[in-house]
């Protein structure tokens, strides 16, 4: 069978933060207080483990407690932190992450008309600018999605239910 491998020089040209990256400490908390990989693993956890079936997932992360629970508004902040993080973490520009945003014009066009706007955006350039600012050395609300898995997160519905 011809064409299993993966040559080094198309390895090279794929676009993977190097694995030191990850051990550096989180530009945008305070003090950087915690390395990125120890800011990231709790975000793809609460993401990811949603289920039993994935204790011995969570349980390799460090994680010993019960799943967490689907919601729709967490998960929306969570992912919007991931790309906010990952943008910067590539050192991508605030103009270019506006660029790329726009070159999604199905959830561009879902979220217009579901709340009138490009939410998905709007929040994710918000948690950028954030970041930005807690890099330049002014405190931010760090991680919206601190909250207890059992309580609301003030999300999409009440930000819809706000503008009518």
């Amino acid at each position: 069978m011809g064409g299993t491998s993966l040559n080094f020089y198309i390895a090279k040209q794929l676009p993977v933060l190097p694995p030191e990256i990850y051990e550096s400490s989180c530009p945008w908390l305070r003090h950087g207080v915690l390395r990125i990989l120890d800011w990231l693993i709790p975000h793809i956890l609460k993401l990811t483990f949603t289920a039993y079936d994935l204790c011995d997932f969570a349980k390799d992360n460090g994680y010993r407690g019960p799943p967490f629970y689907w919601n729709e508004d967490r998960r929306f902040l969570l992912r919007s932190e991931l790309d906010a993080a990952f943008f910067h973490l590539y050192g991508i520009e605030r103009y270019d992450v506006e660029y790329i945003m726009d070159t999604f014009p199905i959830v561009r066009r879902k979220d217009e008309a579901e709340y009138g706007e490009y939410d998905t955006k709007r929040v994710i350039l918000e948690i950028y600018d954030e970041m930005a600012a807690a890099k330049d050395g002014t405190q931010i609300n760090a991680d919206r999605t601190q909250i207890n898995t059992d309580k609301e997160v003030k999300g999409k519905d009440q930000r819809k239910s706000a503008k009518e």
